[in-house]
């Protein structure tokens, strides 16, 4: 076990609060930058007081039920905004068969869409010593933002269970940073306990499946030895559930 002492960096994470509201926005354009993902961009002047701080933001997304008569929300992360263009990208993983999946795979320009939030920040700083990020398919949006925008010289090490080669495309940033990818949870967790040691102010985000993500947390909290104070990890799906989302916690 590579032990650690606390993490000082998590006393300085931040959560901000922003006001909740509804925007009425349009598809604006439709991509498939792999063959499991739909990036759909959205526009509306309703953006324009638009705010989003932190790599992994929600906002919610209101899509016609499967019997059409209700709209159900699903959250979403922010994948990138552009506050002058008054334009925000979601990434859409189109596994299983729900009604956020089943909209994004027939969305076309001109279509209209509601969303809410984001309702708060939870704010990680960029100057630590180290920085972690694991998921799954459902976090990559996520850990793509946050390779993209942490500072070129920061310690970052990602790892992302993505099965399927052609989805792993190359991500674009400064830096060059690429996430390790694995194809499953076994690989996920040995990748965890053959890092190397993480001493110093740093801080561990992981999302994902929930069985899988609290099998990440024990590691990083027995085996590595983290500070729970320097550990997020949350649930993203959850498997033969609809709409789960949940911070695991003791």
């Amino acid at each position: 076990m590579n032990a650690a002492p606390p993490m000082a960096g998590a006393s300085r994470v931040q959560r901000v609060r922003h006001e909740l509201k509804r925007r009425s926005l349009q598809v604006l354009r439709v991509q498939a930058p792999s063959p499991r993902v739909r990036r759909i961009t959205f526009s509306g002047d309703e953006l324009a007081d638009f705010v989003s701080l932190s790599f992994d933001d929600h906002v919610k997304l209101f899509v016609p039920a499967s019997d059409g008569a209700a709209s159900v929300a699903r959250d979403y992360t922010p994948r990138h905004f552009d506050t002058a263009a008054r334009e925000l990208s979601i990434d859409f993983a189109l596994h299983g068969d729900g009604p956020a999946a089943r909209w994004a795979q027939q969305a076309q320009p001109g279509q209209a869409v509601m969303i809410g939030g984001p309702r708060g920040s939870f704010i990680v700083p960029p100057d630590l010593d180290w920085h972690l990020l694991v998921g799954d398919a459902s976090a990559l949006p996520a850990v793509a933002r946050r390779l993209e925008e942490l500072p070129a010289h920061a310690t970052v090490f990602a790892i992302v269970q993505m099965p399927h080669g052609a989805d792993r495309l190359p991500l674009l940033n400064a830096a060059g940073r690429q996430p390790l990818w694995v194809d499953n949870l076994a690989q996920c967790l040995d990748a965890l306990r053959g890092l190397p040691p993480l001493t110093g102010e740093g801080f561990a985000w992981c999302a994902g499946e929930a069985t899988d993500m609290v099998a990440v947390r024990r590691v990083l909290l027995e085996e590595r030895g983290l500070d729970r104070r320097a550990v997020r990890a949350a649930a993203y799906w959850k498997r033969g559930a609809e709409a789960h989302h949940e911070h695991l916690e003791d």
